[in-house]
């Protein structure tokens, strides 16, 4: 079978070859392959542009966003002016903990398993900071370690996961965490009797949090057709909804994402890893909720 799909070395190609192998195999148009070689497919100004009037902890900001949607840039920069005017937005940053999961199975018993582990985690630390040595000097590295039994969660009995808590400074830190989970599995295995399976970087960073916090004045809010008050009141009432109802919750955070993600976007940051964080603990309660509390 002629397979148009299969196409050896594409990613050698400069963008024009890869833009006339598309042409001649009938992927895109005559007139689609000329706007794409032209630049004119590019986006366009409203879909790459910056938020304004953003003041975070009293410093000001311009903040770099690309999103599909030009009416969310509108209504960012009309927000962060309403926000500005009750001082603007209070953040504050914890240590950037990371976690990285190793999965144990196969032992005898959950128990001695992990007193065997909290025993031993000083080994542990120490042959998973050897690995990164860069990483401790700029004080990073691994912190401490977590043990957690999930009962009766395979065929065979409890697994015992085993969370290195790893500040990775300013990087982004996932393949530095996923080189220590792996650095440790066969210390692991001898301390536990057991069997590593995966040991990878966990994208629940419960323990990298950015608590923001802002104040908006009641006038702020006045409109034509309503009082400050009546707005505020109406802003409570909805995020009340969204802290009761998993289907409310869902737009409800959508449209938080959707500030996060075009910053995210423009900056060239991992999107998708910050969209599974946020979902992730939104129901980290083991019912889905509201990322905000007003």
């Amino acid at each position: 079978m002629n397979d148009r799909s299969r196409i050896p070395g594409f990613y050698k190609k400069t963008v024009a070859e890869r833009v006339d192998i598309l042409r001649d195999r009938d992927y895109v148009s005559t007139a689609a392959h000329e706007r794409l070689l032209s630049g004119k497919s590019v986006m366009t100004p409203e879909q790459a542009d910056v938020g304004r009037n953003f003041l975070v902890n009293d410093k000001p900001y311009i903040v770099p966003l690309v999103v599909e949607e030009p009416s969310i840039i509108a209504a960012l920069s009309s927000a962060a002016k309403v926000v500005r005017a009750g001082g603007g937005f209070q953040v504050e940053c914890t240590d950037p903990i990371l976690i990285g999961q190793i999965q144990v199975v196969g032992f005898e018993n959950s128990s001695k398993a992990k007193t065997a582990l909290l025993q031993n985690k000083d080994d542990i630390i120490n042959l998973a900071n050897g690995l990164h040595p860069n990483m401790v000097a700029r004080g990073g590295g691994v912190k401490d370690i977590e043990v957690r039994v999930l009962p009766q969660s395979t065929a065979k009995g409890d697994m015992v996961i085993v969370h290195l808590l790893v500040d990775n400074r300013d990087a982004m830190g996932a393949n530095l965490v996923n080189s220590m989970c792996e650095g440790v599995a066969s210390l692991v295995e001898k301390i536990t009797g057991g069997e590593v399976f995966l040991r990878i970087l966990s994208n629940l960073t419960a323990r990298s949090m950015v608590p923001a916090k802002r104040e908006i004045p009641v006038e702020e809010h006045r409109g034509k057709s309503f009082t400050g008050e009546q707005v505020r009141d109406g802003v409570v009432l909805a995020n009340d909804f969204a802290l009761a109802d998993p289907y409310r919750a869902a737009t409800h955070n959508k449209g938080i994402m959707n500030g996060i993600d075009a910053v995210a976007i423009a900056t060239g940051n991992d999107w998708r890893a910050i969209e599974a964080a946020a979902h992730a603990y939104a129901a980290r309660g083991g019912r889905y909720t509201s990322l905000t509390i007003w």
